[in-house]
């Protein structure tokens, strides 16, 4: 092959590499968009939060809100996760899930799981439990119906307050 079919040869193979990186890029442009979009099979969430002072800087915010699992889930966990804007460093999110159905005497519904977990810089968390179990092939639900979930943060009363 002489210099000037290798020149040429090079140069297809190059517009032919530009159009192959600039297909990946917007492929992978859709690709993460589509993965980005919040697509979500729940139901829109109700919830009700209050804010109990703890100081005159920082507050324990609960938010109690709802969560159904249904008869047919397959999934094996569910989970509980958000994004606190003004979080306390160093306070751990708590997790109370109680079961609408199982009613003790002296609360409105009965316990079932309690749990806490760390806080992220961001303000991010996130808390993973089972829902099913296997054990030799046996299935056991360990939620199935309507629970309440309690969780509480603590929180800066003012916003752009950072420390202490």
């Amino acid at each position: 092959m002489n210099w000037n079919k290798s020149f040429k040869l090079n140069n297809i193979i190059t517009d032919m590499s530009k159009n192959i990186i600039f297909a990946s890029i917007i492929t992978s442009i859709i690709f993460t968009a589509i993965l980005s979009t919040n697509i979500s099979f729940a139901d829109s969430i109700n919830s009700q939060t209050e804010i109990t002072p703890i100081n005159n800087s920082i507050g324990l915010e609960k938010t109690t809100l709802q969560m159904h699992i249904s008869e047919n889930n397959k999934l094996p966990w569910g989970f509980v996760e958000g994004k606190i804007a003004n979080h306390v460093a160093g306070h751990p999110v708590i997790i109370q899930i109680f079961d609408n159905d199982e009613i003790i005497p002296g609360n409105s519904v009965g316990a079932v799981h309690f749990a806490q977990t760390v806080v992220n810089e961001d303000g991010s968390y996130e808390y993973k439990f089972r829902v099913l179990d296997s054990n030799n092939g046996k299935i056991t639900k360990i939620f199935d119906g309507n629970y309440t979930v309690k969780i509480f943060k603590v929180v800066y009363l003012q916003p752009n307050l950072d420390v202490i």
